[in-house]
């Protein structure tokens, strides 16, 4: 029987990364996106080179709890068993604590922590019900380094990180796995217009492949945390 993944914001960077390495190891999709154009193309491309794969998407906002519902829904809709959550909805807007805007500490803990944090609730009876799956939320090395110009993202990245932690020990009775993915600056769309070389950066496809790694463990192990950073430091 074929597994399944459930993975948000699936349309580009790390997302579409990891999508591709789990259809490459024959999972049916579900994900999400805020732009169905961009759906459109990572669900051509997956159907082009993995035609036995299920893939199925909506677009859908989870920085706001209706969002979040709609999602929950379309997955509950079209499946009964998740192998594979993997909690990516993310957003960074820099600024230093005293001067940034003032809604940006709301806006990144709704996207950064909330979405996730909704999502698992929405799906947690199914874990719970199959005891088995695994659960990956994309943190952050600024979940344990805060740096300057940070601000509310390095916050919202502390509470995702908090948040997994909690998790993780919740749901051990159930044998459900639960991983910190911690990765550096990693080159996607976000770093587009830099003069840093690419070099500089973690591939997206660092980031995949070390969680189908961590995925791919034997039953009695788990992976609580990968760090990735850049060979050369922080940027």
């Amino acid at each position: 029987m074929k597994k399944t993944i459930v993975l948000t914001g699936g349309s580009k960077g790390m997302g579409k990364s990891t999508l591709l390495k789990f259809a490459e190891n024959n999972f049916d999709i579900l994900t999400c996106s805020r732009k169905k154009t961009d759906l459109r193309l990572i669900g051509d491309e997956i159907r082009e080179f993995y035609p036995n794969i299920n893939f199925n998407s909506i677009d859908s906002d989870l920085s706001d709890k209706t969002g979040c519902d709609k999602f929950i829904d379309f997955v509950n809709s079209n499946t009964d068993k998740v192998d594979v959550l993997v909690n990516n909805v993310g957003t960074f807007i820099p600024g230093e604590l005293m001067n940034e805007d003032e809604d940006a500490l709301e806006f990144m803990i709704n996207t950064n922590l909330y979405s996730n944090y909704r999502v698992t609730r929405g799906l947690s009876k199914i874990f719970i019900s199959q005891k088995y799956g695994h659960i990956f939320n994309i943190c952050s090395i600024a979940s344990k380094v805060a740096y300057e110009n940070g601000g509310s993202y390095c916050i919202s990245k502390f509470a995702i990180y908090g948040f997994s932690q909690c998790l993780r020990e919740e749901f051990k009775k159930f044998n459900v796995k639960v991983t910190a993915v911690l990765p550096g600056a990693t080159r996607t769309g976000s770093w587009d217009g830099t003069s840093l070389p690419d070099e500089r950066f973690i591939n997206v496809d660092d980031i995949s492949n070390s969680i189908y790694a961590a995925y791919d463990t034997s039953p009695g192990a788990t992976v609580e945390e990968i760090v990735i950073r850049p060979q050369l430091g922080d940027i």
